[in-house]
């Protein structure tokens, strides 16, 4: 009996002992408030984990995939920073470890929201450029440029908070960085002025690898769409290089974008065609347009009187937009068009002048163009 009280007054005597301003009693619970609490913020992130898992595999949002890969990017370092903290709230530490812990905490805090917003960024990139790789594979190099850049300053905004975090003064830190900033964009502001350029063509997308497009007198076929420079490759072999930034200060014709190709053409017959020959022309033509696939006939008219013929105009839509499918169906369009106006009788006309008189020496041709007349084809 002697032996137990013995016992128990020594235990109680262990427990009471001080270390560092606490009893062993208060390190034991401190110790076990933080055991819990780990192993529960482990248990809530493997569930997680294990739930997303499985809802990625069913649903088509990449919300749950974002979250997925944020728990996995969760680093135990930080769910023991967690953990910790409500242990240290039972514990009544000295002044100088107190203010060391706190400032430890904030760094594995500041270094895991680091890692979070890092994780996104490489997400979206990721998903942007494979999304734009089977329409445009050239902006995929931009587009990881953008993700590397947004990274860069990710982790520079993260040196500085750890820097403000231990006390040090970054005012000092920010103007020097902004002075340098400032000279180097100066000293490079028509690279970086390509380089905006090339993100808003990314993003607005004017054109794309593939397109047809005019420049100002320039045309060709895109090739590539680069950092700095866009490739364009002409109809005559040669290959046009434009500087972005030039590019968005332009006019561009994009043809590649045409979901169908507006077609005028306008000839003419020769005056002293009948009247009812004239006024059959029209639903000629309309005839020969609707008679070929692919087009939508608009409007066929007697449109005025010319110098030297009477002017017919018609206007129809190709629903190809391609250049060479055009070129086929006007040409099928002239040649029937051709033999039906030489059915109807009319004749089509060439304006021709005819000089009279002579000159004071006598030449032929020497004197003023008396008229104009039509001589038929």
């Amino acid at each position: 009996m002697q032996i137990d009280q013995a016992r128990d007054t020594l235990n109680v005597s262990l427990l009471e002992q001080v270390y560092l301003g606490n009893t062993v009693r208060t390190w034991l619970t401190a110790m076990a408030v933080f055991a819990i609490a780990l192993a529960a913020l482990i248990f809530v992130r493997w569930l997680l984990v294990r739930q997303l898992g499985r809802n990625t595999e069913r649903t088509r949002t990449q919300l749950d995939d974002y979250l997925l890969s944020l728990l996995q990017h969760t680093r135990y370092s930080f769910l023991g920073i967690m953990a910790l903290a409500p242990a240290l709230k039972i514990l009544m530490l000295p002044e100088r470890i107190a203010t060391l812990t706190v400032p430890l905490l904030r760094l594995v805090l500041i270094i895991q929201i680091g890692l979070w917003l890092a994780e996104l960024v490489t997400l979206y990139i990721h998903d942007l450029a494979t999304k734009r790789t089977a329409r445009d594979v050239s902006s995929v190099t931009t587009i990881r440029a953008m993700g590397l850049g947004a990274k860069i300053l990710l982790w520079t905004t993260v040196a500085l908070l750890v820097l403000r975090n231990f006390g040090v003064d970054v005012t000092a830190l920010l103007t020097t960085l902004g002075i340098a900033g400032i000279a180097a964009a100066l000293a490079v502001q028509n690279i970086l002025g390509d380089i905006l350029a090339s993100l808003s063509i990314v993003l607005d997308k004017p054109f794309v690898v593939g397109d047809y497009i005019i420049v100002d007198e320039y045309q060709g076929t895109v090739e590539d769409i680069g950092i700095k420079t866009t490739r364009v490759r002409s109809l005559s072999g040669e290959r046009i290089v434009f500087s972005n930034s030039d590019l968005l200060k332009a006019r561009i014709r994009n043809y590649k974008s045409m979901q169908q190709r507006r077609a005028v053409f306008t000839f003419g017959v020769e005056y002293g065609t009948p009247a009812d020959v004239v006024a059959r022309i029209p639903g000629v033509v309309r005839e020969v347009i609707e008679g070929n696939e692919m087009t939508r006939f608009d409007r066929s008219h007697f449109a005025r009187y010319g110098d030297w013929s009477l002017v017919f105009e018609a206007v129809y839509y190709v629903t190809d937009p391609g250049y060479n499918q055009y070129m086929d169906i006007q040409q099928k369009i002239n040649l029937e068009l051709y033999s039906r106006i030489e059915e109807l009788g009319a004749r089509f006309a060439l304006p021709t002048q005819v000089a009279i008189g002579g000159g004071p020496d006598g030449r032929r041709g020497t004197g003023e163009i008396a008229r104009v007349v039509s001589i038929p084809v």
